[in-house]
């Protein structure tokens, strides 16, 4: 049995590891984050969609549509690894 990376980071931005068969409270919260993690990313990138097709956006405005982007990336970065790690060999 090998440790799930857990989809958040402890008070001192390292990784938390969950030992368990993913069946417990801890698995079953992970998982929802998780999942609330990709819808996230997914309606921000429809966003920046839209933005980007709308109008010429100022630099500014670029700016802070990469840095809200690059945060669910982080995360949807963080669940593939974990989902990663935990397939089969």
């Amino acid at each position: 049995m090998s440790g799930r990376l857990l989809p958040w980071t402890g008070v001192d931005g390292k990784p938390g590891y969950l030992v368990g068969d993913g069946t417990g409270y801890v698995s079953r919260l992970a998982d929802q984050v998780e999942s609330m993690h990709l819808g996230m990313a997914g309606d921000l990138l429809d966003h920046a969609a839209e933005l980007l097709a709308e109008h010429r956006l100022t630099v500014e405005e670029l700016r802070y549509l990469v840095r809200r982007l690059s945060e669910p990336l982080r995360e949807v970065k963080r669940v593939a690894e974990s989902r990663g790690a935990r397939l089969p060999d």
